[in-house]
């Protein structure tokens, strides 16, 4: 059929142009031509978009797609905030055309009358020549334009539109079936994918009563990427099961689960735990790369006194070297840091772990299993018999752990460990509450470090202008610590560019605080003293603070002087 003139809509040439799309994606580095070849391979045998087939692999993320597809076929990619939010715009231009609404919805596909006067057109596929000509011959005397829009935003409009939602079984086996759909098994793989590509820690999938939240946890603090209709929820949430091993029909008790899998060219394994709720099951996954490339001391923060003490540490023969922090503190990849540096393949490294987060080549990593009774302690009377020169302890919980790390400390193992504190001298008083006696927690411990972790300023951040309070705050610092403070204070605020989502920050680093046990505070410590008592005796000896160590950071212009208060408290000050 020939199609007016006026009709602006990518035929032919868009077939063809995406043929292309494969060798555009490897110029801009977007795949690897191994995971092309594994794509055309596919379709090959089974059909489909190549760039659809690259994102259910997990080899990019459907943000990373639909751009570069986007200008190859010359159409234009349109953000939610560029569609019409009533529905009863999109019911007035469909009423216009020979098909229903049912057929627009079916063919996940929308149109409205643009404000420029030509009909706007949205769909999953938008370059597909059949639903273009059909189009086409529904409005011959119009001028029309397709435009991508993402996955899930399409989704939104058209439920949206679809006004009632049909309530559906829960049958295992509906269940099964919705979990399987294409459409859901690409909603997920872009949710997890996208996440990798924002380096979110965690996605969070939480119901309401009439839509669901997907937020992604960066840098420490949670944003709102996606709010979807709920009657999605039930197959978003069977999908996540289902990769994850869990009980599809089981929606009354939590459930922990771990999923392997390819997202955004990644290898990452992600940890899944369901609790229900009251208006349905929440879900968290932890995103967890299986390639480490930030593995380093002075990467994560530390200042020179504080990574020269660390390794004096970790260097002594035996003993125990206690981290501690609240979750999601940094305490775990602070010990692979370190366990890194330790492993020179002289020494036997073993360690005993609730989830194994990292695997590290040359060291021997047990998953504990508490569910069929083998625990931290049982691990460990084990691992005793397999000489050991270091031992990591994921965390010490009980008494029965924290008995036999002393023991193996003080029979010539270095121990590693964490535990959950508020600050590092909480550590001894968290020890003997637990039933230790106190010349046993005196002569083993041989240092704790407690840590927390602040949002790194972005490059888009702005000089802050002088300010006295701070500068007589850090004067005193300037006196203990001198090394820390070389040139001038770069004070800095966050002011917030795309590069950062508008947040000011980009990345995270730790702030730290060390006390090594010397022979005053193991007499402390006999004596029971209390924690702000060892505390002030820490201070004495030279020990700076969780503050002051984020004060130094902020002074050097890595955080703001904001962003070490909302981690500290004001409390502190």
């Amino acid at each position: 059929m020939q199609l007016p003139a006026s009709h602006e809509i990518p035929s032919a040439t868009a077939e063809s142009k995406e043929d292309c799309i494969g060798a555009l994606l490897i110029r801009r580095a977007l795949t690897s031509a191994g995971e092309l070849e594994r794509a055309l391979s596919f379709q090959k045998q089974f059909g489909g978009r190549l760039g659809s087939i690259l994102v259910r692999m997990g080899a990019l993320s459907e943000e990373m797609l639909l751009p570069v597809l986007a200008e190859q076929v010359g159409m234009s990619l349109l953000s939610m905030s560029d569609l019409p939010s009533d529905p009863a715009v999109f019911v007035e231009a469909i009423v216009q055309s020979p098909y229903n609404i049912a057929w627009f919805t079916a063919h996940e596909l929308l149109i409205w009358e643009h404000v420029d006067g030509y009909l706007a057109c949205v769909a999953r596929n938008p370059i597909q020549h059949e639903l273009q000509e059909m189009i086409s011959r529904a409005f011959p005397q119009r001028v029309i334009r397709w435009h991508f829009v993402r996955s899930q935003d399409i989704e939104a409009l058209i439920k949206r539109l679809e006004g009632i939602i049909d309530t559906k079984g829960d049958s295992i086996e509906l269940l099964r079936e919705l979990a399987e759909e294409a459409p859901v098994i690409e909603l997920v793989n872009t949710m997890i994918a996208q996440a990798t590509d924002e380096n979110a820690s965690d996605v969070h999938v939480e119901p309401a009563e009439r839509e669901f939240q997907v937020r992604f946890r960066i840098d420490g603090i949670l944003q709102t990427r996606f709010t979807l209709p709920r009657d999605r929820f039930d197959a978003v949430v069977s999908r996540i099961k289902l990769i994850s091993g869990l009980d599809i029909a089981e929606r009354r008790l939590p459930q922990d689960g771990r999923i392997s899998i390819r997202a955004s060219g990644m290898e990452m394994d992600i940890r899944v735990s369901v609790i229900p709720a009251s208006v349905g099951e929440s879900i968290v996954m932890r995103l967890l790369p299986k390639e480490r490339t930030s593995l380093n001391l002075e990467n994560l923060g530390l200042e020179a006194d504080h990574r020269a003490a660390l390794m004096q540490w970790a260097h002594e023969p035996h003993g125990i070297v206690l981290v501690t922090g609240p979750t999601g503190s940094g305490k775990s990849t602070t010990l692979y840091a370190l366990l890194d540096i330790l492993n020179d393949r002289r020494r036997k490294i073993i360690t005993v772990e609730d989830p194994v987060e990292y695997k590290m080549p040359g060291i021997t990593q047990i998953q504990a299993h508490s569910e069929i009774g083998y625990d931290f302690a049982r691990a460990l009377r084990a691992i005793l018999r397999h000489d050991p020169d270091v031992i990591m302890i994921g965390e010490i919980r009980d008494l029965e752990t924290a008995q036999i790390a002393v023991q193996s400390a003080l029979t010539g193992h270095m121990v590693l460990s964490t535990l959950h504190t508020n600050d590092a001298v909480s550590a001894f008083s968290r020890l003997l509450d637990m039933g230790l006696e106190p010349f046993l927690v005196a002569s083993s411990i041989r240092a704790v470090e407690a840590q927390r972790l602040v949002r790194r300023l972005c490059h888009c951040a702005t000089p802050q202008s002088e300010d006295m309070t701070l500068e007589r705050m850090i004067q005193t610092l300037k006196e203990h610590f001198p090394q820390q403070f070389q040139g001038v204070a770069r004070w800095r605020v966050p002011r917030g560019c795309p590069d950062c989502h508008g947040t000011g920050y980009r990345g995270r680093l730790g702030i730290y605080e060390f006390v090594p046990v010397t022979q005053s505070l193991q007499e402390a410590v006999l004596r029971r003293a209390s924690a702000q008592e060892l505390a002030d005796l820490a201070s004495q000896e030279g020990c700076r603070t969780l503050r002051d160590d984020g004060l130094i950071k902020a002074w050097q212009g890595h955080t703001s002087v904001e962003e070490v208060l909302r981690v500290v408290g004001l409390g502190e000050l």
